[in-house]
């Protein structure tokens, strides 16, 4: 780092993106921070930390775990691209459950039926949803 270069402090960091220190102290023991340290050996973070610190806040946001945003950094361009193809199928699941169970609330706060176990349309949506989440079930090892 040059030591003209602005750097904050792991408070200051912190406070920055909304995070706890700890936070910060746990991501650079999992080899996704690296700051540099002043003479006193306090933690001294660049242009450079905010920018990985935003990428990880970024991966976090789109569901992946520590590993796998350590592995985008870190790993061979292959494991990357293997983990991403993955990560990306599990999200595309997670999105149409998210539709799914969108378009069923949507459908109970407009039906006009006075027990919504009752609607038809709401049943019919109630049914794809228990088939899809049965299906999950079958395809999981924790569920089996």
């Amino acid at each position: 780092m040059r030591s003209s270069e602005e750097t904050l402090s792991i408070g200051a960091l912190a406070r920055r993106f909304g995070l706890e220190p700890h936070v910060l102290r746990h991501w650079e023991s999992v080899g996704l921070l690296a700051p540099d340290r002043d003479t006193a050996g306090r933690r001294r973070y660049g242009a450079g930390d905010l920018e990985r610190v935003a990428f990880v806040l970024c991966g976090k946001e789109a569901g992946l775990s520590l590993e796998a945003i350590r592995l985008m950094v870190t790993g061979d361009a292959e494991r990357r691209r293997a983990m991403l193809r993955r990560e990306a199928e599990d999200l595309r699941a997670r999105i149409a459950a998210a539709q799914a169970a969108l378009e069923m609330l949507e459908g109970g706060a407009n039906c006009p039926h006075e027990d919504l176990l009752q609607c038809p349309t709401f049943r019919r949506g109630l049914a794809r949803q228990a088939v899809r989440i049965g299906e999950a079930a079958s395809h999981s090892p924790v569920l089996r």
